[in-house]
C-alpha cells in the first residue's frame, strides 16, 4: 500500500490531488499579492490597514533569474542524496501576479539548462517520507523540459 501524499508546508503550498498550486493573499484595497501569504497586516505601502484575502496563484510564469545551489543548505534543507547533488534554483514571476517566487528546479534539470525568459510551471515533487506519508513541496519545472519529476503537475 502506497503512502499519501501531503503537503510539507500546507500553509503556503497545496498538494492534493488536484493540480498542485501556491497559497498567497492579497490586499484588497491595492491589489498587492504576497507570498507566503501575509494574515497580519497588508506589506503594501500605505495599506497597512487593508484587508487581505486567501488567494490560489498562478501556477505558471517567467524564468525570472536562476542560480546553481552548489553547496548544501544548512538545516532546516533535508539532504535528498548523500554525498550533496548541486540543484538549480529558480526565480519565477508569476503569469498574473507579476510578483517573483523563489524555488527549486526538477531534479534532471541544471543552471546549464536554463534561460532567462523560458516559460515555467509549477510541480510537486517528494520532500521527504516518514511512517505516515510522503511530504510533497513545489519545484518549477521549464515547460518544454522532458524532465520526469514533478509529474503531479
Amino acid at each position: 500500500m502506497s503512502k499519501p501524499q501531503v503537503s510539507a508546508k500546507p500553509e503556503w503550498f497545496v498538494h492534493d490531488g488536484e493540480p498542485p498550486h501556491l497559497i498567497g493573499t492579497q490586499c484588497e484595497q491595492s491589489g498587492t499579492y504576497h507570498f507566503p501569504p501575509e494574515y497580519t497586516m497588508s506589506r503594501a505601502p500605505g495599506f497597512a490597514d487593508s484587508a487581505l484575502t486567501e488567494v490560489q496563484l498562478s501556477r505558471t510564469g517567467t524564468l525570472w533569474s536562476y542560480t546553481n545551489a552548489g553547496y548544501q543548505p544548512p538545516s532546516p534543507y533535508v539532504p535528498v542524496a548523500e554525498p550533496f547533488e548541486p540543484f538549480a534554483i529558480a526565480a519565477v514571476e508569476l503569469a498574473e501576479e507579476q510578483m517573483v517566487v523563489l524555488g527549486q528546479v526538477v531534479e534532471g534539470v541544471s543552471a546549464d539548462d536554463l534561460q532567462v525568459g523560458m516559460e515555467m510551471e509549477l510541480v510537486s515533487a517528494p520532500l521527504f517520507e516518514d511512517d505516515d506519508a510522503v511530504h510533497m513541496v513545489w519545484k518549477w519545472k521549464p515547460v518544454s523540459s522532458g524532465a520526469t519529476e514533478g509529474a503531479n503537475a
